[in-house]
């Protein structure tokens, strides 16, 4: 299945990472996808080091979901996320999230199905960084998509969205078009290069900055990498304080 940093895709079924949920136990609702997965994607089973299940949204494919505000309004996915996030609920997981960070948008709806904690996105932890610094950074993986709708559904008070600085990869970089473009392959290495690439350009441009969200739940495989190249506080999904009932202390934080 592996030749080095090249490997391909294998899809799973909803309970090929767990056959009883329970307690402890994370739900994903999960984009419609085959690209690769490595550990610290929240679509890999080992990435919060406790029991997970998986759902997978027919149809919400990555560019269907990443997009502007209005464009996944009308998408008509919200009724589909809501009916997998309350099928996950009735099969007892403690907390639910989400493969995308542009989920956002879907929060409210999504907290009001369900009885358990749910985290859409990493990009809800910007308002309590705000309480703290001046300036906060979002890598995503697309500046162009990510709009101020999103950062507000987030919680981002209106005020404070010029304090938000977005930094995208190189859209037409392996990263970009093999996640959006649902891709069987994706090379690990070159994917890393350019998710570090498009850090170092932030903080060249935000030298004052303490932290940085990855909105792309595809990018903590490589926050060791940006914290190394950076020497930022970087934070995503497997930080993310709602998710940490389920998850115990295994969650770093």
């Amino acid at each position: 299945m592996e030749s080095g940093s090249r490997i391909r895709a294998i899809p799973a079924g909803p309970d090929a990472v767990l056959p009883q949920a329970g307690s402890g136990c994370i739900g994903v609702l999960m984009l419609d996808t085959r690209f690769p997965r490595w550990p610290g994607d929240i679509g890999h089973p080992a990435s919060f080091g406790v029991p997970v299940r998986h759902v997978v949204v027919p149809g919400a494919w990555p560019a269907s979901v990443v997009t502007s505000a209005g464009e996944l309004r009308r998408s008509g996915l919200l009724a589909a996320f809501v009916e997998a996030a309350r099928a996950l609920a009735e099969q007892g997981v403690q907390a639910i999230t989400t493969s995308c960070g542009f989920l956002v948008l879907f929060q409210p709806e999504l907290q009001a199905a369900v009885p358990v904690p749910v985290a859409t996105s990493s990009l809800l932890q910007l308002p309590a960084l705000l309480e703290r610094d001046r300036r906060v950074g979002v890598l995503t993986i697309s500046a162009d998509r990510l709009g101020e709708e999103h950062l507000m559904a987030a919680g981002v008070p209106r005020e404070r969205l010029p304090d938000i600085a977005v930094q995208g990869v190189d859209p037409h970089g392996a990263f970009a078009r093999g996640i959006l473009g649902n891709q069987l392959w994706l090379d690990r290495n070159q994917a890393c290069a350019e998710v570090v690439s498009a850090a170092v350009a932030l903080r060249e441009r935000e030298p004052g900055l303490r932290a940085l969200v990855l909105e792309c739940t595809n990018m903590p495989p490589h926050a060791g990498a940006i914290r190394s190249a950076t020497g930022l506080q970087v934070l995503s999904l497997l930080d993310e304080p709602r998710l940490r009932p389920a998850a115990g202390s295994h969650l770093r934080g």
